[in-house]
């Protein structure tokens, strides 16, 4: 599953086991999760609608990312990775990846675009460890 701003699967983890697999690949792939949303919890408390579950992880590879602040300091609007853990209406868990790719194309500079491709990479490797 892929859109022109993500990159995905669907796996056979249930979501709090997802969840915990997802955030050990990326461990193994040098990010930190930085921010950890629970947009279901989020949305009952300030709405009291419910869903199902669904969390945005947000992931950081710190050598990648000073890299990136120093060639392009404005960058920091654009991270960190997100990586959503949610749970679909047949019930089935669907980890979903950001491109960096894609998202970093905005800048327009090669050595920016150079970072992408081998953070992209890592988030690939993240996926297919899930």
């Amino acid at each position: 599953m892929a859109t022109d701003y993500t990159f995905g699967k669907t796996v056979k983890e249930p979501f709090d086991s997802a969840v915990t697999k997802v955030t050990a690949a990326l461990a193994k792939e040098g990010f930190g999760v930085l921010t950890e949303i629970d947009v279901a919890a989020t949305l009952r408390k300030k709405l009291g609608t419910e869903m199902r579950p669904y969390r945005i992880l947000g992931a950081c590879n710190p050598p990648l990312a000073h890299r990136a602040i120093e060639a392009e300091p404005q960058i920091g609007a654009l991270l960190p990775c997100n990586v959503v853990v949610r749970e679909d209406a047949a019930g089935r868990t669907q980890v979903e990846i950001m491109d960096p790719q894609s998202v970093m194309q905005l800048v327009g500079r090669p050595e920016i675009a150079a970072l992408a491709a081998q953070v992209r990479a890592k988030l690939e490797r993240v996926l297919a460890d899930v």
